[in-house]
């Protein structure tokens, strides 16, 4: 069997293709423009730091290369990292040569002296709040032992201020040159999930008006795919909020951070009824071991419902406030409508019916969008 034959017999790609598709996966992520843009700024970092490196005064001068290695610790992307890290960087520094100069007392490096310093470095490293320290405290320690040599104080002193200088650097050039700001990720990444979580709701609503079990069956497996990208908006809300700190763009660009954060946690609510709702609809249909049932006769208005919300989530983002009044007026009559048809009717399966559990999860759903509304 050739490698073309055994793909598709085994459904699938073969693995040089899938190879090939994570391989060039990770390339196009190296290259976005973000990735690019702070490459420059820690190429321009480092190359200043080593620039001015020659001109520290004293011993400092002939250890210039560690002023770059300091404007690359710092680089971070944002400024307030880009300070954190640079801070807790030289903090760890100075607690590692620190270590080491205590240790002197014991002689020259040896066996027994090196395993010393690692094992209180790594002690140190425990401690809280150091951050980004924590690895360079065992580092130091080992170099100021192993390279300084003859001439610890020298090499400390030349040490920790080239990496101070090159830290400066780092922390100067990300404040400088055009300090990203994330507000537009956030923004987005809000936007796809709300409309993700109204096809979701549109595929379930076709899915209720054919003929089961339906042909279309793939929104039964977004569950998981939801939850995912539910926690990709928190990580875009919370880069885009640590991106305004410190930063001199924002008076230019200013956002309601807190009003991404509410509109998140609102989304995250509607995620969880939404897969509440594709469970639900997911195990009527399919699990053998599930006693529910949708009767036939609630099958098309609870899918008008489920369409209906639908509806509402996408006018958040497409359609102005009148218009979105409207459609969530006009869902919750549909969903009201139904629940009281539903109480009132008696059906003619002997099975309980689920039709009040996915009317409970798209009655919570609107209560949240209107809550949101009302707070704008």
């Amino acid at each position: 069997m050739t490698t073309t034959d055994q793909a598709t017999h085994t459904g699938g790609p073969s693995l040089p293709r899938r190879l090939w598709r994570i391989v060039t996966g990770n390339v196009r992520s190296a290259l976005l423009w973000p990735r690019l843009q702070l490459a420059l700024k820690a190429g321009l970092a480092a190359g200043i730091a080593f620039a001015i490196a020659p001109f520290m005064p004293g011993s400092a001068a002939d250890y210039p290369y560690y002023a770059p290695l300091g404007a690359l610790v710092a680089m971070y992307e944002n400024v307030a990292g880009s300070m954190k890290q640079g801070v807790q960087t030289l903090a760890g520094l100075a607690i590692g040569v620190g270590l080491a100069f205590v240790l002197f007392i014991l002689g020259s490096p040896t066996p027994l002296t090196v395993g010393v310093v690692m094992a209180f470095g790594v002690v140190l490293a425990g401690l809280p709040k150091i951050g980004a320290g924590r690895d360079w405290i065992p580092t130091a320690a080992l170099l100021v032992l192993l390279v300084g040599g003859h001439n610890p104080d020298q090499f400390s002193f030349g040490y920790l201020l080239q990496m101070a200088a090159g830290v400066t650097v780092g922390i100067l050039v990300n404040l400088l040159v055009f300090p990203p700001l994330h507000f537009r990720a956030a923004e987005l990444s809000i936007a796809e999930l709300r409309l993700a979580l109204a096809q979701q709701l549109w595929d379930m609503a076709k899915a209720l008006k054919e003929s089961w079990p339906p042909e279309h069956e793939d929104w039964s497996q977004r569950s998981g795919a939801l939850e995912t990208s539910a926690r990709a908006v928190r990580v875009a809300v919370e880069k885009a909020d640590a991106s305004r700190r410190a930063n001199p763009r924002r008076r230019l660009h200013p956002r309601d951070i807190e009003l991404d954060y509410r509109n998140l946690r609102d989304l995250e609510r509607i995620t969880f009824h939404v897969q509440d709702v594709t469970q639900v609809l997911s195990d009527v249909i399919w699990a053998k071991d599930t006693p529910f049932v949708v009767p036939d006769e609630f099958a098309a208005p609870l899918a008008d419902s489920l369409a209906a919300v639908g509806h509402v989530l996408e006018s958040v983002e497409k359609s102005n406030p009148d218009r979105q009044s409207e459609l969530s007026e006009e869902a919750d009559a549909a969903v009201r409508g139904l629940t009281a048809r539903v109480g009132a009717e008696e059906t003619a399966t002997d099975a309980p019916s689920a039709v009040e559990s996915i009317l409970m999860s798209l009655h919570r759903m609107l209560r949240v969008v209107k809550n949101s509304a009302d707070r704008a």
